[in-house]
């Protein structure tokens, strides 16, 4: 495979499966959002990526003449994933199928904070986003060569899912190889996402093919990675709390000791999503109302 640091145009990753990244490198998407061409004939497009009219042009120069487009696809509605699909629709006449709209599958604790004013987590939701289909968890999606099964996973986003082709998997921004997945309130769910991933690690996949990055190769390993490194942060958090109360903040700073001051407000998010969820298992309590500037300590 091609280094994954170079933006490519077209990458065969195996048989019937080609990825194209989108030219949007930054601290949030790595080398870019990956897009993937799934099928022989009947071709799924599963992410889009963003509003960029040169990532059209290479989705739709990498279809041949014996090809077409029939199903587009969308893992969830952040702004590097979703916007493409409306002019992608437009240009092919293929559907896009996603869970549902921007707040679709939003946890009933995450609509409150959103309802009390709680801005969106950072990575920019496209809240335009509406798929002519929505699909539901364990549906179905099938071409003529290929056929995909929808797993919901909420965490980093309500209506984030993952997709399952065989013993391979699309996991989007649920599972990447080159960092932890951005679970930020109210967008982002670390009850929901820790679910998830305990509900993938029940299966033995062969690869992870993600939003950003190269594929994982060693996807089980991955995941219990990813596991263990939110209970680490619970624990680190904890231990913080246990010698005074803290924000959000606060104890992004003490914990991310060495952290880039640009992410600084994504650690922050990171953090706040720790706190709700211990507050969920009655582990801290916080000064009202919730949000980054609350007061945390331990119940």
């Amino acid at each position: 495979m091609s280094d994954p640091s170079t933006p490519l145009q077209v990458e065969h990753l195996e048989p019937d499966l080609r990825l194209l990244r989108c030219a949007n490198p930054s601290p949030m998407t790595y080398t870019g959002t990956n897009t993937y061409l799934l099928g022989r004939t009947d071709i799924a497009v599963i992410d889009p990526g963003p509003d960029d009219a040169a990532h059209l042009q290479a989705i739709l120069a990498a279809i041949t003449p014996d090809q077409r487009i029939s199903h587009i696809i969308v893992t969830h509605s952040h702004k590097d994933h979703s916007p493409l699909a409306a002019a992608l629709e437009q240009k092919t006449g293929a559907p896009v199928l996603a869970f549902g709209a921007a707040d679709a599958g939003r946890s009933p604790v995450m609509k409150r904070l959103a309802l009390q004013g709680l801005q969106d987590g950072g990575e920019g939701i496209d809240w335009e986003f509406c798929p002519t289909h929505a699909v539901k968890d364990g549906d179905t999606i099938t071409g003529k060569d290929w056929e995909l099964t929808v797993l919901h996973t909420p965490g980093h986003l309500g209506n984030h899912i993952c997709l399952a082709w065989n013993e391979a998997c699309f996991t989007a921004d649920h599972v990447m190889g080159w960092a932890s997945s951005l679970v930020s309130p109210p967008d982002g769910d670390l009850t929901d996402f820790m679910a998830s991933c305990r509900r993938l690690a029940q299966c033995n996949w062969r690869i992870f093919y993600p939003g950003h990055g190269a594929p994982i190769t060693t996807p089980n390993t991955r995941l219990n990675w990813l596991i263990e490194h939110r209970l680490t942060r619970e624990t680190a958090i904890i231990e913080a709390l246990t010698r005074k109360p803290m924000t959000a903040e606060a104890l992004a700073l003490a914990i991310y000791s060495d952290i880039d001051a640009k992410l600084l407000p994504a650690a922050t998010r990171n953090v706040l999503a720790h706190l709700i969820d211990l507050y969920g298992k009655n582990r801290v309590i916080f000064s009202d109302p919730l949000s980054q500037a609350s007061l945390f300590s331990l119940a």
